[in-house]
């Protein structure tokens, strides 16, 4: 359950409050996010040959993405559309994802919207440049956020960067702007791997 205030993925154990409330909160939730409360299945939402790829990820499958060694670093961002810091620093992670590439930087994008939400996901993602293969989060909310790391509120936008290895090497919670994602990018590409 995401909390529109704070846009923090939430379980319903965590939550203050009575039934009733959470009960109103799941509404709002509904009619600000436009989104149902039942998944859809991924192929309710076909993406077009030239559209952004967007596929199922659990935390286990991110990590082992993460650690496969086909980049120097990888830069994860965990986000959704109804995110305003997400929406806002978007633009300026993806360009300096870009700027590194070339270096051995892959990009890692997870949207916490819901399966059934692709289409607005996907628009967003195209608009701002980002074609490559990005996920959405297809894991029930806290065994996501306790597997990706079990230091990360659930709070969003989530940012993680790991070396070749897997290790992670930065991590904070909240926007960024691109002076923030520069620095950490250039630390990480410039890691020295594990002790042998």
């Amino acid at each position: 359950m995401r909390d529109p205030g704070t846009g923090m993925l939430t379980s319903m154990r965590t939550r203050p409050g009575s039934l009733l409330a959470m009960l109103f909160a799941t509404l709002f939730a509904t009619m600000l996010l436009g989104c149902s409360a039942q998944r859809q299945p991924v192929a309710s939402a076909p993406a077009a040959a030239d559209s952004a790829v967007i596929l199922p990820i659990n935390s286990a499958a991110l990590h082992a993405r993460i650690a496969d060694g086909s980049a120097k670093a990888t830069l994860v961002n965990v986000w959704a559309t109804w995110c305003p810091p997400c929406r806002e620093e978007f633009p300026a992670m993806v360009a300096v994802a870009r700027r590194h590439q070339n270096e051995g930087l892959r990009l890692l994008l997870v949207s916490g919207d819901f399966g059934d939400q692709l289409t607005p996901t996907r628009r967003f993602l195209e608009a701002n440049g980002a074609r490559d293969t990005s996920y959405f989060k297809d894991e029930a909310d806290m065994a996501f956020i306790n597997g990706v790391h079990p230091a990360w509120s659930g709070a969003l936008p989530a940012t993680f960067l790991y070396d070749a290895h897997g290790r992670l090497l930065d991590f904070w919670e909240g926007g960024a702007d691109s002076a923030r994602f520069e620095r950490a990018v250039t630390n990480a590409l410039n890691a020295k791997g594990p002790p042998s």
